[in-house]
């Protein structure tokens, strides 16, 4: 008998919070199910903080159930509170088509738009934008309590800044979504991340409502280190699936170099190896450890960005570790630069001159083996006589500069 799936997500670590679990449970175990995840089109490519949604999508496609990735171009153009202390800018439809047209690209490397079960990809706009403001209050509004709305953590924490009577609609128009999903492929299932419970919950209440038929909310574990922090982000900001926006040398050095404490969850949620095989992995906490991170970052840049590409990208980085010049990341620069800064700057090692300047201060700053203390440091003659060097920032970033 096949699996049921939802014991594949609680084995693995997936599942938060449920509703009618009992009931949830037997119908992914006798049929197949239209489930929904939304994702908002605010940049043309996902990031990690996506991947654990990428990853059960999978997951659920694998055990027969068909997925239906929801764009939310008419919410997006309101902006979701949930995890927020500021108001959203808003895109044109123009900007979410092109959005979408990049997150159906990425998609694919995890699930599959064609057969039997082959997902979906709807935009939220298609319904949202011709909304009868009259209708939809008497339809949809009379079904919410404003008490209840107010006591949801998506809103707390914007109530006291103050939270504006355009944001509030969020979770009605997120609700209706689930309606329409409903209504239109026989949808009965809402995924999504924790801190969005209270949006997810408000969607299944309005179909059990209005149509007297079962609905189903389920959310995941949040990506966070064993600190609590959320994954994803680094000092030059969010990790992306986009090679042109996170490197695949730096997507797999992500991965790389994730806590100790963090590598058994990480290679649970976010690949497939066997459990057992990631028990093995993780047996030990010394510097075996190593192999599994290697194992980590080495299956989710396969899975990203090819096997050749990831295979080039553990080139590189033991090449940056074990002082291979020739295989580690490199970077141009012209042959004319003279200040240090300068060259950190142009060889994307640092944002700025200040970042430069405060990484100098710090002590991180190495060039070839001469440490870099001044700030007003130019480069050493000797490394432009030879028209190269390696710059290294820090313990983790290597960079072969070639001055041309």
């Amino acid at each position: 008998m096949k699996k049921n799936v939802m014991d594949t997500l609680r084995e693995r670590g997936f599942i938060k919070q449920t509703v009618f679990e009992e009931d949830l449970y037997k119908l992914l175990g006798s049929e197949s199910v239209p489930f929904y995840i939304g994702f908002d089109p605010t940049a043309d490519s996902l990031h990690v903080g996506h991947f654990l949604q990428l990853i059960a999508m999978k997951h659920m496609q694998d055990a027969g159930h068909r997925p239906i990735a929801l764009i939310g171009g008419g919410t997006g153009m309101i902006g979701d509170p949930s995890g927020r202390t500021d108001m959203r800018s808003m895109m044109t439809r123009e900007t979410v088509d092109y959005h979408c047209e990049c997150f159906k690209k990425q998609m694919s490397k995890f699930i599959g738009f064609e057969g039997e079960n082959g997902a979906l990809m709807v935009n939220n706009a298609d319904w949202l934008m011709n909304l009868n403001y009259i209708e939809f209050l008497r339809d949809i509004g009379v079904h919410f309590s404003v008490n209840k709305m107010l006591s949801a953590e998506c809103f707390k924490s914007r109530y006291e800044r103050g939270l504006s009577f355009f944001e509030f609609n969020y979770m009605l128009m997120q609700a209706y979504d689930f309606l329409v999903l409903y209504k239109k492929y026989g949808c009965k299932l809402e995924l999504g991340g924790d801190d969005q419970w209270s949006n997810i919950l408000a969607g299944a209440d309005l179909i059990r409502r209005k149509e007297q038929q079962p609905a189903f909310a389920m959310t995941f574990t949040l990506l966070t280190t064993s600190d609590g922090r959320k994954m994803g982000k680094t000092a030059k900001g969010a990790v992306w699936l986009d090679e042109n926006k996170t490197s695949p040398y730096e997507f797999y050095q992500y991965w790389r170099n994730v806590d100790d404490a963090d590598v058994e969850k990480c290679l649970k949620l976010l690949t497939f190896l066997p459990l057992e095989e990631i028990a093995e992995l993780c047996a030990h906490r010394d510097e075996r450890i190593n192999a599994a991170k290697e194992r980590l970052a080495m299956e989710l840049t396969k899975m990203v960005h090819g096997e050749e590409k990831a295979e080039d990208a553990a080139k590189q980085a033991k090449a940056a570790f074990g002082g291979d010049a020739e295989n580690m990341p490199s970077a141009e620069i012209p042959a004319g630069t003279e200040s240090v800064c300068d060259a950190m700057v142009l060889a994307n090692a640092a944002k700025s001159k200040s970042e430069a300047r405060r990484l100098i201060e710090g002590g991180g700053v190495r060039i070839d083996d001469e440490k870099i203390s001044d700030v007003n440091a130019l480069i050493p003659q000797s490394a432009r006589e030879k028209g190269e060097f390696v710059l290294h920032k820090g313990k983790k970033v290597h960079i072969r500069i070639l001055m041309k």
